[in-house]
């Protein structure tokens, strides 16, 4: 049994671990709103974009001189899976979904005969490392930026393109934690390069419209493709700031009540040994002086 000292060191220590907890959750919710407001804010142009986009790909006649970015290499071996995760811990199960979210595509490619690599874009993706030691392509540093912008996602998207222009994988697919609730994150994946082609449902939604391009077809998507994949990249980054912020303040807040629970279960057990110690003496001094 832990002595009366022992015990009583204990609970200073979970009472300070506690005050540490609940202050990490007051912080989080403070900054949950407004990275919630800037992910919902980023989802309509970022979605409308990639509509576009999908439309584009549906429509487009694949021939020497389409753009890579909208018809892609004409074949799809190799696949580059770029994890977007955060830079701390501490934020429950946000990195450890998203990870496990782009390992369960890299089994399928993998069961496919496909090639798989991966682009990690955050601190946290490094696991990866444990089952894929040979299939990290790029470790994208991250850390030195105190927050992350829309200038950060251009270095990705430009990273990601200029791999992609020089041969080094055929198709990317992006994986991020799409915000819901502080409660509720979902692990969200989608291809970026190419453009992905819509199914034959939505194409059909889409009235088989026909494309006109002012000024030119070429300086248009020139644009636009590169474009696309940015704000593709930035959607991820807003979203994983919201989704970060929920899960740390949910795991915060769990943290802190487990604190609590401890310290009452603690308090307890500091109370049954010292009473237990308290009848041990009256117990010995009746027996002594009874003695006498």
């Amino acid at each position: 049994m832990a002595s009366l000292k022992a015990l009583k060191i204990r609970i200073g220590s979970v009472k300070s671990t506690q005050k540490i907890t609940k202050a990490m959750k007051m912080v989080a919710a403070a900054k949950l709103r407004r990275a919630q407001e800037a992910a919902i804010a980023g989802r309509p142009y970022a979605e409308r974009l990639e509509a576009v986009m999908a439309s584009l790909a549906s429509k487009v006649t694949v021939s020497e001189s389409s753009p890579r970015l909208l018809a892609g290499t004409g074949k799809d071996q190799v696949h580059l899976i770029v994890v977007a995760t955060s830079e701390r811990g501490l934020a429950g199960a946000f990195n450890t979904n998203i990870v496990r979210a782009a390992r369960r595509k890299a089994e399928e490619l993998i069961a496919q005969g496909k090639s798989v690599r991966f682009y990690l874009a955050g601190k946290k993706g490094r696991v990866l490392r444990r089952f894929y030691p040979k299939d990290i392509a790029v470790d994208f540093e991250l850390g030195h930026h105190k927050t992350l912008g829309f200038e950060q996602a251009r270095e990705i998207a430009d990273d990601l393109i200029a791999r992609f222009d020089a041969g080094e994988f055929d198709v990317a697919h992006l994986f991020y934690a799409k915000f819901q609730s502080a409660l509720v994150q979902i692990p969200t994946g989608m291809q970026i390069i190419p453009v992905a082609v819509p199914s034959s449902v939505e194409t059909a939604n889409d009235g088989g419209a026909a494309v006109t391009y002012e000024p030119d077809e070429e300086a248009i998507l020139a644009e636009l493709l590169p474009r696309n994949v940015a704000i593709q990249v930035f959607r991820a980054i807003l979203e994983n700031g919201a989704s970060e912020q929920g899960s740390r303040m949910n795991a915060m807040d769990n943290a802190t009540r487990n604190a609590g629970d401890m310290i009452n279960r603690l308090s307890i057990q500091y109370n049954r040994t010292r009473q237990a110690a308290i009848t041990t003496e009256l117990v010995e001094i009746i027996s002594g002086a009874e003695a006498l």
